[in-house]
């Protein structure tokens, strides 16, 4: 993926054990989502900001 990103952070669910996601949104607009003990080298996920709406709904929905 060649968007570049402003910053990446960690997810405020991230396991100690280092199992966690990073998240970061694109000078764009789009939001990416990647495995942090990969980093740069790992791939990445894009979404939509609708997509990104809808996929977080999706989860909070099923994790009440």
């Amino acid at each position: 993926m060649t968007t570049q990103h402003l910053n990446w952070r960690k997810s405020s669910h991230s396991e100690a054990n280092g199992a966690c996601l990073e998240v970061a949104r694109s000078a764009a607009g789009t939001i990416s989502v990647r495995d942090s003990k990969q980093g740069h080298r790992g791939p990445v996920l894009g979404f939509s900001p609708r997509e990104w709406a809808m996929f977080t709904q999706a989860i909070r929905s099923a994790n009440p």
